[in-house]
């Protein structure tokens, strides 16, 4: 089996036990990241982050959370050529319904080279492998986002506990994260061991 034949059989049956998830334990996710990261982001001025839609863990909570701390948070705008643009969120009411059952902040777009602003990029992924691989949707858009964030910005991808696996196939455009979250194990931090830079934003 091919790399891509590979990733796409993955997706499928990665995106199958998502939707097969009930109500409580999608909000017990969603809790637990949002605890999770609030610990580990305590001193970010800026963060990236995406809004949970669907089977995905559940980063809603989270964004508002932070926000009220007084975390400035960047959400993702798609662009037609499959870039991520960046706006900062406003608050629910700050947010419309986008194509494939996307919400989308509205308000003044900062540039698709925002994210190096940010102690973090808290980004979504299907599964991760403890090289810091992620299996995304295909589009490459959060691959191209990550290839911009500053030197100081850690990439953090969210998973299901068991989505977090010893290894995924790998092709030279994916570009690896430094730390993994899942419920119930926290904070993964992959590579070198070393704790990623989250304690105050690049350009703080």
């Amino acid at each position: 089996m091919d790399t891509v034949e590979g990733k796409r059989e993955l997706r499928a049956r990665i995106l199958a036990a998502r939707r097969a998830r009930g109500r409580q334990e999608r909000e017990r996710v969603a809790a637990a990241v949002r605890d999770i990261l609030l610990e580990h982001l305590a001193g970010a001025g800026t963060v990236a982050c995406y809004y949970s839609v669907g089977g995905e863990p559940g980063t809603r909570e989270l964004v508002e959370a932070l926000r009220a701390r007084g975390t400035r948070v960047l959400l993702p705008v798609f662009l037609p050529g499959g870039d991520l643009d960046w706006v900062a969120h406003e608050g629910p009411g700050g947010l419309a319904p986008a194509g494939h059952g996307l919400v989308e902040p509205v308000g003044p777009r900062l540039g698709t080279g925002a994210v190096a602003a940010a102690a973090a990029v808290v980004c979504p992924a299907l599964a991760v492998d403890r090289r810091g691989v992620r299996l995304g949707r295909g589009a490459g858009c959060y691959d191209r986002a990550l290839s911009l964030r500053g030197p100081d910005t850690a990439a953090v991808a969210v998973v299901h506990d068991e989505e977090f696996v010893g290894s995924l196939p790998a092709e030279p455009h994916d570009v690896p994260v430094d730390a993994v979250v899942t419920p119930g194990g926290g904070l993964h931090v992959l590579g070198d061991g070393e704790q990623p830079p989250f304690r105050s934003s690049p350009g703080d």
